[in-house]
């Protein structure tokens, strides 16, 4: 189980941000009873679903790095890398969700900015 909730959400973050499908990655991987807990975002699927085409519209060179997925029966963490320009030092990014029935049901996310000098290594 573990093995194919950590597949189900990079597909989802890969379809969505890397192959700028966001549309589809939602249909395909969100549950109806979406609940997101990013208090940037809209509530709910539709709102949800507005958020992230809108967000990934908005950066065409976007990319996202996967350095970690890991897993805990229903929930499945990733830490990337996430860069809106190829120049930008980007953000490191840690995404946690909870499947149901094979679906991303719920959503919490930490970003933070990577510095020009970090004092410790960010990834």
């Amino acid at each position: 189980m573990n093995e194919a909730n950590k597949k189900t959400v990079q597909d989802f973050l890969d379809l969505a941000f890397n192959e700028r499908r966001p549309a589809e990655a939602i249909a395909t991987h969100l549950h109806p009873g979406y609940i997101q807990h990013n208090p940037h975002a809209p509530a709910g699927y539709a709102g949800s679903a507005e958020f992230l085409s809108g967000f990934v519209g908005q950066f065409p060179e976007l990319r996202l790095d996967f350095k970690r997925v890991l897993a805990d029966g229903d929930f499945v963490i990733t830490h990337c890398h996430m860069r809106l320009t190829p120049e930008s030092r980007g953000s490191a990014v840690v995404d946690i969700v909870r499947l149901r029935d094979g679906k991303i049901i719920e959503h919490w996310d930490v970003v933070q900015e990577i510095p020009e000098h970090p004092t410790n290594p960010m990834f």
